[in-house]
């Protein structure tokens, strides 16, 4: 019998009671967020990736954009209150989050960061992001997720 996979996110969203789904993919290498919506067969505008960013102030910021569109760094900012963003260098992700590239979830870092979600979220009722592992995503409802973290909601694509 195939053990249940368990992830730090997921531990965290069922301590904050929000129900979630899970759903695996057989990879061991991160694939871009399209090709795992594709695979997943899951709309891409209602799967989120999600991306690190430090602030011109040295304060780190999650963005979470549709896997199909492109984080818009001056929006991005205006929304936090920085003068400047720059996405986070791939060899400090693991050791700011626990998390690796393709396994980045925007629930279950060391420290929860200041968290700004696309406003094409309000559109669905359920939105998929990463699960905390290559090849794991969750579907949550996105209100419960939005309350219960506290997700700022805003334009902040391109």
């Amino acid at each position: 019998m195939a053990k249940e996979i368990k992830t730090n996110a997921m531990r965290i969203l069922e301590s904050n009671g929000v129900l979630y789904s899970v759903y695996t993919l057989d990879i061991k290498e991160a694939l871009d967020g399209e090709s795992v919506a594709h695979l997943l067969k899951v709309n891409e505008n209602c799967f989120f990736k999600t991306l690190v960013t430090v602030g011109k102030s040295g304060e780190y910021y999650v963005f979470m954009v549709p896997v199909n569109e492109s984080l818009d760094l001056k929006k991005g900012a205006k929304v936090v209150g920085e003068k400047d963003l720059e996405m986070l260098p791939l060899k400090e992700l693991l050791p700011l989050t626990g998390y690796v590239h393709g396994g980045c979830s925007p629930v279950g870092m060391k420290k929860q960061f200041k968290t700004v979600i696309n406003d094409t979220c309000n559109i669905y009722n359920e939105i998929y992001f990463s699960g905390g592992k290559i090849g794991v995503s969750v579907k949550v409802n996105k209100d419960d997720f939005i309350n219960k973290f506290k997700i700022i909601v805003a334009d902040i694509i391109r």
